[in-house]
């Protein structure tokens, strides 16, 4: 059986006794059926995980004892920011779990022209801790110890501005291949558009904000169909996965 991974919002240390919140709880006695001296890893979202033994199981807590610190980093070299427009549906959560799997440092969900969901107030805030969650399971199941942020809901100019990376891409149909660069980025930021693309006024804007346009290959690709396929393209040739 394989161990399973669980995240903690607690700050870990070896050999410590640790309570478990209530989510990761039910999760391990209720769902998995774990018993006292069963075996898991713990992370707190910082890097690297903890090997730890159930020792108690109670109807609403699991409390669990922590082992030496292992210092796993399956963390790419390359940092990707993720600025994707909202979608319908259960494609955000999709493209969230996906992105987090192929290693993104950060996911801002955006409000473009042709986004149709809009969020505000409390709705917003819920779903941003919808998305954070998804990540964090994604981190769980893939093996990552530091968790991506979900940041709030910004406006696509406010995001474009705000972007430090050293290579800064905006993929839409129209725009030209990526030239062949032997410059490996340390860091990228990445603008992916809504199920009607991103408007000629967001592309410009984004070209203003020193964004080059990239297209991948001659077919369009669906809104959670794009990011996923950047990310990938992206960590083989300056990431982490080498062919």
């Amino acid at each position: 059986m394989r161990i399973p991974r669980i995240h903690t919002v607690q700050a870990l240390q070896p050999d410590s006794i640790v309570e478990l919140e209530a989510g990761p709880s039910q999760h391990l006695a209720r769902a998995l059926r774990m018993q006292e001296g069963a075996e898991l890893v713990l992370f707190d979202g910082t890097g690297g995980q903890y090997p730890a033994v159930i020792t108690s199981v109670g109807k609403k807590q699991v409390t669990v004892q922590t082992g030496a610190f292992d210092n796993c980093n399956p963390e790419s070299i390359l940092r990707v920011s993720l600025g994707i427009a909202i979608s319908r549906g259960d494609r955000m959560d999709w493209v969230i779990q996906k992105a987090t799997e192929l290693g993104v440092s950060s996911i801002t969900p955006l409000q473009t022209e042709r986004t149709e969901v809009k969020l505000k107030g409390d709705r917003a805030a819920k779903k941003i801790g919808h998305w954070q969650q998804i990540a964090i399971s994604a981190c769980e199941q893939c093996g990552r110890n530091i968790v991506p942020v979900v940041s709030d809901i910004a406006p696509v100019a406010a995001w474009l501005e705000a972007q430090p990376a050293q290579l800064k891409l905006v993929l839409h149909h129209r725009a030209d291949p990526l030239p062949a660069s032997d410059d490996a980025p340390a860091s990228v930021a990445l603008l992916i558009g809504p199920e009607g693309g991103l408007s000629t006024s967001e592309i410009k804007a984004a070209e203003a904000a020193d964004f080059l346009s990239l297209r991948l290959g001659p077919r369009v690709l669906r809104t959670e169909t794009a990011p996923l396929a950047a990310l990938t393209a992206l960590q083989f040739k300056w990431g982490d996965m080498p062919f």
